[in-house]
């Protein structure tokens, strides 16, 4: 609303600026940012959080929401400016102040609420089942929190709720090397088995690949120069990712085979039996 520029005019460094922002970005984003956290802190911690504080914590925050910033759009069209400390009481504006500061209160209790129910959960929460929502989504079907290889068996995914069909099939592929890290690549119109992928080892070069891409950005802030100066770092982090290890070389060429040989292994990794 305020990219109309008539409106703008006459909000502009207005106490309605700031009421507008924190709408649009608690509202829009931190409220979610809430309700996500609930959602998956049974997959990520194996902990339900408590329903009841949760209850609590939703509607102090949504009433502390409303009753810090509403009046801050009435203040800003009454109008008191943006980042002033202190103002005359002749303005009339002590009253919607104080009930701003009120409903900051209720948010700082709601958040408090909701971070002594995380730490109570994490302590003594009750054990979470693996899809405690019922929940459609393939993270909910195994256990809670996931185990580091997440499937033991490949899901068969046939509709955006796959949890809710009737039956869940999985899938069992066979004939993948087992001396290097490798993945069954299908075709992506009808997920026929097309090649085998061979993966890369763990490596430190993507970790210093992010820190030098990290550095270059930040160094543009401050020149020109450091696009220059900072692809260096990149590039040669980026040459050591990709670049084969002796180790690395010896397993693909162990489980290279002839385009026949490919073509045969493939088909074999088409059995799924579910």
């Amino acid at each position: 609303m305020l990219g109309a520029s008539t409106l703008d005019q006459q909000l502009h460094d207005s106490y309605f600026v700031v009421a507008h922002l924190h709408y649009v970005l608690i509202g829009g984003a931190v409220f979610p940012l809430f309700a996500g956290f609930y959602y998956w802190f049974p997959k990520m911690t194996g902990r339900q959080l408590s329903e009841r504080a949760g209850r609590w914590n939703f509607w102090l925050f949504f009433i502390g929401f409303n009753v810090t910033f509403f009046p801050m759009h009435i203040l800003g069209l009454e109008g008191m400016p943006r980042r002033v400390y202190t103002y005359s009481a002749a303005n009339g504006w002590d009253a919607l102040n104080l009930l701003a500061t009120l409903g900051a209160y209720l948010l700082a209790l709601s958040v408090l609420l909701f971070v002594g129910n995380v730490a109570r959960s994490l302590l003594r929460g009750t054990r979470a089942a693996n899809n405690p929502w019922n929940a459609p989504g393939l993270e909910w079907a195994t256990t809670s929190p996931p185990p580091d290889y997440n499937f033991e068996e490949i899901p068969v995914v046939a509709s955006r709720a796959p949890l809710w069909e009737k039956e869940f099939p999985v899938a069992t592929v066979t004939g993948l090397p087992d001396t290097v890290p490798s993945v069954l690549v299908t075709r992506l119109h009808d997920a026929v088995p097309d090649h085998v992928a061979l993966m890369p080892t763990p490596s430190i070069w993507p970790l210093l690949a992010a820190i030098a891409t990290t550095v270059l950005f930040i160094g543009t802030v401050f020149s020109p120069w450091a696009l220059i100066w900072g692809s260096v770092p990149v590039g040669i982090t980026l040459i050591g990712w990709f670049w084969p290890t002796a180790e690395e070389t010896r397993k693909h060429q162990e489980v290279e085979v002839k385009p026949r040989e490919a073509d045969e292994r493939v088909a074999a990794l088409g059995e799924l039996s579910s």
